[in-house]
């Protein structure tokens, strides 16, 4: 009996002219991922990539043995049924494909079980034995006594097509799982690139600190001992204690400003330096002393807010920075000016306790009163008058950012600064913070 030719392939939709279900959507569809090529969500791809295969091979079955149930067909249907399992049991389920080409006449199942053999278990033995027994199920015919050995032409075409189908799925699998190696490695080298590059910033970093430690230190430390030096000279030689007591102030200020200076090019020349703090922080205790420095007419307001701790160290540092740089900008912009410098507390929301306590009982106004006062925050406020005339201004530097950066400050930690000119013809710096810092310790 004459082994009848296998049918024609090129109608099945399994052919490589027709695209699958679950192919990629063309490069100009929208896509809410990125802005380049679209592709389906992973969900859809894990899921497509698993049912595509089956529903092909369940095609070839139908279109090769028709419909009616039969061995051939049955086989055929276990075949494309067991590529469901195929990524968990790759090699069994290739042998169970095999009955599907050897009776049935299918191709797209045994295929696909070596292809998913070739890319999950690359091992050349396995891969040699799974190739020969799919030649070897492609090349005998079903029933085996149709075989007619003087066939030369026919058994030649049919030993090469089924070498072909063998070997085809063993290569695409190898190159598959090829690639994504390559693209592993790829990530990899990119990852350790991208490494490599941030420690060079971090070096680069590292020596451009150093290089400001040593212009700090050979630049300003020597000019700021220079004027220590000065400062000691005059004090020793005036006769005059007015000028003597200036003499003294300019030296302790050199003195504190080159410990400060110290401390900051070892904190620059040390490899973790961000994270260290960079000098003893000020409190609002220490606002008498920055006033009595300042050489400025100041008058100094305060309430028991500089003296409770209950304040937050950001808040009063940050309070003791507002009246630090507002006493620089009158010495800048306002010379001569009498200055008002105020400390005291403040309520969270202004008003809030007046309001809630009028015409309510004594016990809920005390209560009111008291819960008021827990959330009673910190006001500080530098008010100057206008410049006098006769005085000369000292043409300090300055770079218009020093506003900016205090409210900055406040804000970090949940407060307000307003700052505008008096109708005096003056300037005022105000400042509120709650009690809690929405931030502590940044400012």
């Amino acid at each position: 009996m004459t082994v009848s030719p296998l049918p024609p392939r090129s109608s099945s939709p399994g052919t490589p002219g027709a695209p699958p279900a679950s192919s990629p959507a063309p490069a100009s569809s929208p896509s809410p991922i990125s802005v380049g090529r679209w592709r389906p969500p992973r969900r859809v791809m894990r899921w497509g990539s698993l049912i595509v295969p089956v529903l092909l091979a369940v095609a070839d079955a139908l279109l090769v043995n028709g419909v009616t149930f039969g061995l051939e067909l049955n086989v055929s249907l276990a075949a494309a049924a067991a590529l469901l399992v195929r990524r968990r049991l790759p090699a069994l389920v290739f042998l169970i494909t095999l009955p599907g080409i050897l009776i049935g006449y299918v191709w797209f199942a045994p295929m696909i079980a070596l292809y998913t053999v070739a890319l999950l278990r690359p091992n050349h033995r396995l891969l040699g034995i799974s190739a020969l027994l799919l030649a070897a199920a492609h090349f005998i015919p079903w029933p085996v006594s149709d075989f007619e050995p003087t066939a030369y032409r026919e058994n030649t075409l049919t030993l090469i097509d089924a070498c072909v189908t063998s070997v085809g799925p063993i290569a695409l699998g190898l190159l598959v799982r090829t690639r994504g190696e390559l693209a592993a490695r790829i990530e990899d080298l990119t990852r350790s690139r991208r490494h490599a590059d941030e420690l060079i910033a971090e070096q680069v970093l590292s020596t451009e600190r150093a290089r400001l430690a040593r212009e700090m230190h050979d630049v300003v430390a020597h000019q700021v001992s220079l004027i220590s030096l000065q400062a000691g000279a005059v004090q020793i030689s005036a006769e005059d204690a007015k000028a003597r007591e200036g003499a003294r102030t300019i030296r302790e200020l050199s003195v504190r400003t080159l410990d400060e200076l110290r401390h900051m090019v070892g904190i620059l020349r040390a490899a973790g330096g961000d994270h260290e703090e960079l000098t003893p922080q000020p409190r609002l205790a220490d606002l008498p002393r920055l006033i009595e420095l300042s050489a400025l007419n100041v008058s100094f307001e305060a309430d028991d807010a500089t003296r409770r701790p209950g304040h937050p160290e950001a808040v009063e540092r940050a309070a003791f920075r507002i009246v630090q740089e507002a006493l620089t900008n009158v010495r800048k912009h306002a010379p001569g000016a009498r200055v008002t410098v105020r400390v005291n507390d403040a309520e969270d929301a202004e008003g809030a306790a007046q309001t809630a306590t009028e015409g309510a009982a004594p016990s809920a106004a005390q209560g009111t009163a008291q819960k008021a006062e827990e959330t009673r925050g910190l006001r500080v406020e530098v008010r100057n008058g206008p410049p006098d005339a006769s005085a000369v201004a000292p043409g300090l530097p300055g770079g218009g950012h020093g506003l900016v950066g205090l409210r900055e400050r406040a804000q970090l930690l949940g407060g307000t600064l307003e700052a505008g000119p008096t109708e005096e013809g003056g300037f005022v710096v105000r400042a509120d913070f709650p009690k809690t810092p929405r931030v502590t310790g940044t400012a």
